[in-house]
């Protein structure tokens, strides 16, 4: 357990959240000498998402323990499907099995939504994005599932990616310039990104070139004139759509020619999935 690397920290600390100083019903319940063979099954139908973290889980609890994956993370799995089989000591994959569990569940979650909104655009030129409304300290993994179900990560934070909100234009005194404060003090390397939410914005984020323009809280129609005066003034302009994007209208969103669609939902509204941990011999 020494050289810890970021994942590693992330479980150590939840297993430590769980497990405290001990599990105090599998000590007193079962033998240090009992060994178990378990499986890890899917209880309703699910985009899987986690495997690799949850084995770790199991791994950093006991190295002894025999992880077998039968499937892998993006794959479509039915209801009552087998994902993995464990074998190893049984007070260890007691100990381990909520949290790796608890992390199958979120990060599958996330992958079943994401690839509900994905299928919802499928064949339309449009990238199904996520944003930074994830679980505390939970933003690595939550990212990930979003991959796993199809979707595209956008910035991690807020240090790889300039992106101007209302409330930096508010506080910078406008638009333009916030965007070349925003130049002048940027790695030339960083894109610069400008929230607008109506015609005259887009017209002011295009006159001071911003790399990328998200249309936020925008109505469809609103979005269609948008795409129209940005791709004749510069195509090279990446368009993002943002802001009450649901899976009834994301369909129509994509179709107004926007590039990038952002959902907040893929990751602060995503339900856990069903999964379970099933001991099926022990001895």
């Amino acid at each position: 357990m020494n050289n810890l690397n970021f994942t590693d920290r992330i479980i150590l600390n939840s297993l430590h959240e769980d497990i405290g100083n001990g599990d105090v019903t599998t000590s007193a319940l079962i033998s240090e000498r009992r060994f178990s063979s378990a499986a890890i099954i899917a209880k309703s139908d699910l985009v899987l998402a986690g495997l690799p973290f949850a084995e770790r889980t199991f791994q950093l609890i006991d190295k002894n323990i025999k992880f077998k994956p039968l499937k892998k993370d993006g794959s479509r799995v039915k209801a009552q499907t087998v994902i993995a089989n464990i074998s190893g000591s049984t007070r260890s994959l007691l100990m381990a099995e909520r949290v790796a569990l608890n992390l199958l569940q979120r990060m599958s979650g996330i992958a079943t939504l994401t690839d509900k909104y994905v299928r919802q655009v499928k064949g339309l030129q449009v990238k199904i994005l996520d944003t930074r409304k994830t679980a505390p300290g939970l933003r690595y993994f939550d990212k990930y599932a979003v991959r796993m179900g199809g979707g595209h990560n956008h910035r991690y934070g807020l240090f790889d990616g300039v992106l101007i909100k209302d409330n930096h234009i508010a506080a910078a005194g406008g638009i333009g310039q916030a965007v070349k404060l925003a130049r002048s003090k940027s790695h030339q390397l960083l894109k610069i990104e400008v929230e607008v939410k109506n015609i005259a914005e887009v017209h002011e984020a295009l006159s001071v070139n911003a790399d990328i323009i998200m249309l936020d809280n925008m109505n469809v129609s609103q979005m269609r004139d948008a795409v129209k005066i940005i791709r004749k003034k510069n195509p090279a302009v990446l368009i993002e759509a943002s802001g009450n994007i649901s899976l009834e209208n994301i369909h129509g969103v994509a179709e107004t020619g926007v590039d990038l669609i952002s959902v907040g939902a893929l990751t602060h509204s995503a339900p856990a999935a069903d999964i379970s941990m099933k001991i099926v011999s022990s001895a």
